[in-house]
């Protein structure tokens, strides 16, 4: 790994400093890099392409961000926890030279993880489409009313639900919204996906687990706002009778890992407070 990518957080104030050490700690090994936002988006797209590592200063929303763009080009991501909980960072403040360290002596290991595609889909049109690393969720606007969904699996009806949202979430996604909606837990090295209902109000009140080649459906049926939310982005109003589809992505989220690769079960118990 020769040319090295660094995002740092720009509300976060001790990113950019922490950015600039890290730099010149890699300049002093005769490595190329660069440095950008995180939420500079055209950068990112013209940046991350020519990198073979990304370095990302944040939290769990940073290395969210940095996903959608390393993941098409398959450059892995090495996390240096700034945020509050940092479920996908590898490190950090205090640890990140011993090991970046590692990383770059090929002391390290990738995980891939499932990320999916959303699109919205209106009278037979795609009006947009995205790639998400944790969730995609359906649910409703500014007025606390519940939406109507019909959910399709593989073009066969499931269910309806009556619900203030529905989550569909990737094995990582399943440490977040979904968690807190009573969903499973489930290990990045699973290919699956699950649909959890939140707040449903006399209808099917379960989680249920996709294999990764399913094909889901959901149309929102609904006299008042709704929206679609990829990866705690900001919503889309969606209008009556849209159809949101929803399918493995193409691509997969790398990350370098130098812990153990039973890393995943420590680490959320240990974010979670159950454990040191």
């Amino acid at each position: 790994m020769n040319r090295i990518g660094i995002l740092h957080h720009p509300k976060v104030a001790a990113s950019r400093p922490l950015a600039a050490q890290i730099e010149q700690w890699l300049a002093a090994r005769q490595l190329t890099t660069w440095q950008a936002s995180s939420h500079d988006e055209r950068r990112l797209a013209e940046l991350v392409p020519t990198a073979e590592l990304l370095v990302v200063l944040g939290g769990d929303g940073s290395l969210l961000r940095a996903a959608r763009y390393s993941s098409v080009c398959r450059v892995p991501i090495f996390g240096i926890n700034l945020g509050r909980v940092g479920f996908l960072c590898e490190a950090q403040p205090d640890e990140w030279p011993e090991k970046l360290t590692k990383v770059l002596a090929g002391e390290c290991w990738v995980e891939n993880r499932l990320m999916l595609a959303a699109r919205i889909q209106r009278n037979g049109r795609i009006l947009h489409t995205f790639s998400v690393l944790n969730d995609v969720v359906v649910g409703r606007g500014r007025q606390a009313r519940v939406v109507r969904f019909q959910l399709h699996v593989d073009d066969d009806h499931v269910t309806d639900y009556t619900a203030d949202a529905l989550i569909v979430a990737t094995p990582t996604g399943s440490t977040a919204y979904s968690m807190a909606a009573g969903g499973p837990l489930l290990p990045p090295q699973l290919p699956n996906f699950v649909v959890v209902p939140v707040a449903p109000h006399l209808t099917f009140d379960r989680a249920i687990i996709f294999h990764e080649q399913a094909e889901i459906a959901i149309t929102v049926q609904m006299d008042h706002q709704a929206y679609l939310t990829p990866d705690g982005t900001d919503g889309i109003l969606l209008e009556n009778e849209d159809v949101v589809l929803i399918t493995k992505s193409e691509n997969d989220c790398q990350f370098a890992r130098v812990e153990s690769r039973g890393y995943f079960y420590r680490r959320l118990m240990g974010r979670l407070g159950y454990s040191k």
